[in-house]
């Protein structure tokens, strides 16, 4: 019975031991991962993404590394401009690791590394900017730093891959300060806008009135030309009625009785005119040879005769 618990003993302490062997000897590294590993204390390879065998109490997996993206929040610090104006600036650091033998013996820790030469480097570029300009050029202010924090960490087998300013803080003086600034700038525009807005409207009305003369001399022009050529049609249709009243009258004469017609036609109007030259005058005129009406209006005839054409 003794025997055979020391048989049971050692059977389950040999399946402990070799369970602590698999358990030792086998690795499984993740996707986007690196294990380093060290054999008695001393480097040996880097184990990819896969299942992986190591050899039980010599084999030792030292470092483990991402291969990921990763981000490191840089703590606010104060920093002093080119104008002597403290700031307080915080950000946001994003690196990867490309190396894992660089990154595990390279450095002690790279990621605090990274974030205390992020904060100094910062401190330096913020030195040599304005206070405007570290607003207007943030993001030369971010590849300065990236620009910098790359060179030196390379020796670290890690690449910076970029440096976000999260904020910047300013004193209660400086932002009020900047706000009456503003205000003023705001202000000025919209004075300025208000006095082109001004000046526009003004142009605009002149503009009108301009065209409002041109318009109306235009119509004046077109009535005058309008009249001219009615009054120029109503001459030349006055000219051809009377052209052809004359010629009726020329051909009437030359017909049957139109002799005795034009000689009662002038003894009318002879004595019409004569009565009227007797209202418009006080003196009474009396014609030499008032019997012989008949006489003159004969002359008259016979001149009509002598002047119509012959035939």
């Amino acid at each position: 019975m003794e025997q055979l618990d020391i048989q049971t003993v050692l059977t389950l302490g040999f399946a402990l031991a070799v369970v602590i062997i698999i358990f030792k000897s086998a690795r499984v590294v993740p996707q986007r991962s690196n294990y380093v590993v060290e054999r008695l204390g001393k480097y040996s390879r880097t184990l990819d993404s896969g299942f992986h065998i190591l050899i039980p109490f010599v084999d030792k997996v030292a470092y483990i590394h991402t291969l990921k993206e990763e981000v490191i929040d840089v703590q606010r610090q104060t920093c002093v401009t080119k104008d002597n104006i403290q700031v307080g600036i915080d950000g946001i650091l994003y690196i990867q690791v490309i190396d894992p033998h660089k990154a595990s013996y390279g450095i002690n820790n790279y990621r605090y590394a990274a974030a205390q030469l992020a904060q100094t480097t910062m401190r330096s570029v913020i030195g040599q900017t304005d206070l405007d300009k570290t607003f207007e050029e943030r993001a030369k202010i971010n590849e300065e730093v990236v620009k910098a924090l790359d060179e030196a960490a390379a020796p670290w087998g890690v690449k910076v891959l970029r440096y976000e300013i999260a904020d910047i803080e300013l004193p209660l003086s400086i932002k009020d300060a900047l706000e009456q600034q503003m205000r003023a700038e705001r202000e000025r525009r919209a004075a300025i806008a208000k006095s082109e807005g001004e000046r526009q409207a003004m142009i605009n009305v002149s503009e009108g009135q301009k065209q409002e003369v041109i318009n109306l001399s235009e119509g004046d022009k077109m009535r005058q030309i309008n009249e001219a050529e009615g009054r120029a049609r109503e001459i030349e249709l006055i000219a051809i009625a009377t052209a052809e009243g004359i010629r009726q009258i020329a051909e009437a004469i030359n017909h049957p009785g139109g002799q005795e017609a034009v000689s009662l036609r002038v003894a009318e109007q002879y004595v019409k005119e004569f009565g009227n030259l007797a209202k418009t005058n006080n003196t009474m005129i009396v014609p030499a040879e008032l019997a012989n009406i008949g006489g003159a209006v004969a002359g008259l005839t016979e001149i009509l005769k002598v002047a119509q054409p012959r035939k």
